[in-house]
Order: C-alpha cells, then sequence, then structure tokens
C-alpha cells in the first residue's frame, strides 16, 4: 500500500459511519461517558444536567478520539496498521480531522450550557487530551493530560449542580488516581512499538516491566481512597467491594512479585487481570459514592 493512500482515499457512503465510529476509540469513549453519566444521575435531582453533562462528555471524549487517529494517521499507514480505519483507506485523514473540530466545537457548546465554571473545568481536561495528541504523549509529561482530564470529571459534575458546590477532595484524588492507571495501562501494550518509533512518554521511559509493576498502584491508592476518604460512611459499597479490591490488590502483588523484565506470560496475565478487577471495583465504589460527592 501506498502510505498516502489511507491518507487521502474515500470512502464509500455507506461505510463512511462505520469507519468514523471504529476512529474514535470507543472502548474508552463508552467507558468514561457512562461513568459520568452514572455519576452525574447519583449526584443530584433529575434535570436537564443528566442529558447535558454525560452529551458534553460525549462530545469531548469524540473529538479527542478523533483527534488521536487522525495526528497519528501517517505513522498508522506506514506501519500498515489495518485495524486503524484511516490505514486500510475506509476513511481519509481529513475526514476524521473533520469530525474533530466538529466534535471539538459541539463540546465546547455544550459544556458552556452546563454553567461557567463547568463548562470551564470539563473543557481544561478536553484540551488537555488533545494537548497530549499533539505534543505530550512523546514527553516525560505524558501523565499530566490523563490525570487533569480525569481529575475535571468530578468538578464538571458537582459545579453542575444547583448552586455549583466544588467536589469532595476524597473524589479528586480518586479521579486522578485512576487518570494515572488509565494512561500506564493504556500505553502499557504498545510500548515496545511505540519506542520504535521514537514516542518516549513516561511509560515507555519506564519500560514495560516496570510500568505493569507501577500499574496497581494507583489503582490500589485510589480504593484507599474511596473508602477511608468520604465523610459519610460507605454502606454497602465498602462492605462488599473493599474486600474484593484487596484481593484483587493481592493478585496484582502476587504476581508482579520477582519480575525483572523477564516476566513469564502467565505471571503478566494474573497480574493485568488484577489490575482490570481493582479498576472495576474502584469505579463502582466512584459511582456508588454519587450521592456524597460534594461532601
Amino acid at each position: 500500500m501506498d502510505t498516502t493512500d489511507g491518507l487521502s482515499a474515500p470512502s464509500p457512503p455507506s461505510r463512511l459511519p462505520a469507519a468514523l465510529a471504529m476512529s474514535c476509540h470507543p472502548g474508552p469513549v463508552v467507558a468514561v461517558t457512562v461513568l459520568v453519566t452514572a455519576l452525574t444521575v447519583g449526584s443530584g435531582p433529575a434535570g436537564p444536567r443528566w442529558i447535558l453533562v454525560p452529551a458534553a462528555v460525549l462530545a469531548g471524549q469524540l473529538s479527542v478520539g478523533w483527534c488521536n487517529d487522525a495526528y497519528d494517521a501517517p505513522r498508522d499507514v506506514a506501519a500498515s496498521r489495518l485495524g486503524k480505519p484511516v490505514a486500510r483507506g475506509a476513511v481519509s485523514a481529513r475526514g476524521v480531522w473533520g469530525a474533530a473540530v466538529t466534535a471539538l466545537g459541539l463540546c465546547v457548546v455544550l459544556s458552556a450550557t452546563c454553567g461557567t465554571a463547568a463548562g470551564t473545568a470539563h473543557l481544561l481536561g478536553v484540551l488537555g487530551a488533545w494537548a497530549y495528541n499533539l505534543r505530550l504523549k512523546a514527553t516525560v509529561l505524558s501523565w499530566l493530560p490523563y490525570v487533569t482530564g480525569f481529575g475535571s470529571l468530578p468538578f464538571l459534575v458537582a459545579l453542575s449542580l444547583p448552586g455549583h458546590p466544588w467536589p469532595a477532595w476524597w473524589a479528586v484524588v480518586a479521579a486522578v488516581l485512576l487518570g494515572l492507571a488509565a494512561h500506564l495501562g493504556d500505553v502499557l501494550p504498545d510500548i515496545e512499538e511505540d519506542l520504535r518509533a521514537g514516542v518516549r512518554g513516561l511509560p515507555q521511559r519506564l519500560g514495560p516491566a516496570r510500568t505493569r509493576l507501577l500499574l496497581p498502584l494507583p489503582l490500589v491508592a485510589a480504593t484507599a481512597v474511596l473508602l477511608l476518604g468520604p465523610a459519610v460512611p460507605g454502606g454497602w459499597a465498602a462492605v462488599l467491594l473493599g474486600p474484593v479490591a484487596l484481593l484483587a490488590a493481592a493478585v496484582c502483588a502476587r504476581a508482579a512479585k520477582g519480575f525483572d523484565g523477564q516476566e513469564t506470560g502467565r505471571r503478566r496475565k494474573a497480574a493485568l487481570a488484577g489490575t482490570v478487577a481493582v479498576a472495576a471495583v474502584d469505579v463502582a465504589l466512584l459511582v456508588a459514592r454519587g450521592a456524597d460527592l460534594t461532601r
């Protein structure tokens, strides 16, 4: 394939929506939008914000995903990454850029409808994610946009409430820790390929073994914050989910013990499985604490 084909080849109109949908990184888009929707519904009474806040987040996440694929298009085409719609010619890079800019404009409008303070907090997180795509992911500050992006979400949800209260400290700290873990987990599978392409963010500089060792730590810390930080007792959430998180953390620690860069496939899978379990528990705890988001 010529390296320019995937950047300019038109896609049949009937296939364009599907190609754009796959270019937006649908997994993270859906996961973050669902999380924010659950937090929004759980944090306050029914109203327009139940629709406006998730809609703003959805538009922002779409813009970030499309920006990522559009910017990486030349590298994806050169590497013949047929899993990427641009690389296989299903959509042009120009079309993906257009979708990204359109979604960003929609995100600005929708964020503004959530209130000045809430909208500003959200847009700072989205612009940080764009900065990651365009520059920071190849630097030692690659973690910063993830931390600020996830950390902005409790501000968006809380400040959109009547009276515009600030989010509780524990919610922000937990979101920041989840953002750091999301960065490490997102980059981990591609570290070696990124290094060959000259991308040297923080996880790439640490290497796969050390990144895998580090990954459970912010998740375990987030669990502790979510269990111990809120002034209101956790009820069933703490009773049921706390032991699950501790067990998953123990799996992570046991699987990671003795990593020296030559870890076995079984040990690697056990560590990643434990990490996913802790992440799931943290998200469940955060959602369960939604009603206490401003306390």
